[in-house]
């Protein structure tokens, strides 16, 4: 009896031994292959997509067909930045590229980078972003399973309205303001006096077109490439807030790759951030003139008329500061330096 007990537990080893999976099929196989789907809500045209583009065809390249990317645009697969940031912390997809804001709602120190006025131009908000202060805080993300890579441009945005110019706060006093889903980002325009509440952005024409709104913020790119022209007689160049966008990963997902395609995601990651950007500002430019050559009336702030807008976002800071972390806050004004 005691023979046949040791026979049968060398039998069950040498079974066991056999079914183990073997080194070269665990997720540092050389063969095994990786599905990066990317959903985000900007059109074709728009720089983030076209950048995403040139990330899909390094990552599949370079990586000899081991990564596969595939892209969802014009929120084919949901409807606001926040629901696709959600499905990428609970792992539905893999990557999205949303609006900053609201990830306030994941990590309230994002919300520093709506505070109005807080950048003087585009270089001191790169430097910001791509310096301690957004290194930082794409770390803390790790903490809701979510892996931020860089962040990308959606630009200075500017206010819109069919009433007429706005260049003070009271040109929009009262009227229904769509603003992003960020508390502070209401706020913001409540203090302007506007009737403000967040809404999806990928419903947003039928809701300007319905009446459902009076007026929206966003950048110029985002204007243009959503037709908002059609809906939104006129633009004013009001500047309030920078935009980042922000390039997100599963952060189990991004575990699980070996390391040299981490190494390459990283890499093509910071090429597409490059990329980007300059496609950006380019649009900008471009998009701007189109848009006057739809019909929208487009005005500038003068310095006066922006410091108003600044005196009456006052209380915004007062609100916010502590709440976000006065160190944070200086970091970022200290890129303006």
């Amino acid at each position: 009896m005691k023979k046949y007990l040791i026979l049968l537990v060398m039998a069950v080893l040498m079974m066991s031994a056999c079914g183990r999976p073997s080194s070269s099929s665990g997720s540092g196989s050389g063969d095994k292959t990786y599905t990066i789907r990317i959903a985000h809500l900007v059109p074709e045209e728009q720089s983030s997509h076209v950048a995403a583009v040139t990330f899909k065809e390094k990552l599949e390249k370079e990586s000899d067909g081991r990564l596969k990317v595939e892209l969802y645009p014009n929120g084919q697969l949901y409807g606001s930045d926040r629901e696709a940031i959600e499905a990428v912390q609970l792992g539905n997809i893999e990557m999205t590229i949303p609006a900053v804001a609201p990830l306030a709602s994941f990590n309230e120190k994002f919300m520093v980078f709506d505070l109005p006025f807080l950048f003087n131009n585009n270089e001191a908000a790169y430097k910001a972003l791509d310096g301690e202060l957004g290194q930082e805080l794409m770390k803390d993300l790790e903490e809701n399973n979510i892996k931020g890579l860089v962040f990308g441009e959606n630009g200075f945005r500017h206010m819109s309205n069919n009433k007429g110019p706005i260049e003070s706060p009271e040109d929009i006093a009262g009227q229904k303001f769509r603003t992003l889903e960020n508390p502070l980002h209401t706020d913001t325009f409540k203090a302007f006096g506007a009737n403000a509440s967040p809404f999806a952005f990928g419903e947003l024409y039928t809701a300007l077109q319905q009446g459902t709104y009076d007026a929206m913020e966003c950048p110029v790119s985002l204007y243009y490439t959503n037709k908002f022209y059609e809906v939104q007689d006129y633009l004013s160049m009001t500047g309030h807030v920078y935009a980042a966008t922000a390039l997100l990963m599963n952060n189990d997902f991004y575990n699980d790759l070996p390391e040299d395609l981490q190494k390459l995601v990283t890499e093509a990651s910071e090429e597409y951030r490059e990329e980007q950007r300059g496609l950006a500002q380019k649009q900008d430019v471009e998009f701007l003139n189109k848009l006057k050559e739809n019909g929208m009336k487009v005005n500038e702030l003068t310095d006066a008329q922006r410091d108003e807008f600044r005196d009456a976002a006052s209380s915004v800071y007062d609100k916010y500061v502590e709440r976000i972390g006065k160190d944070l806050v200086d970091k970022a004004l200290e890129a303006n330096n």
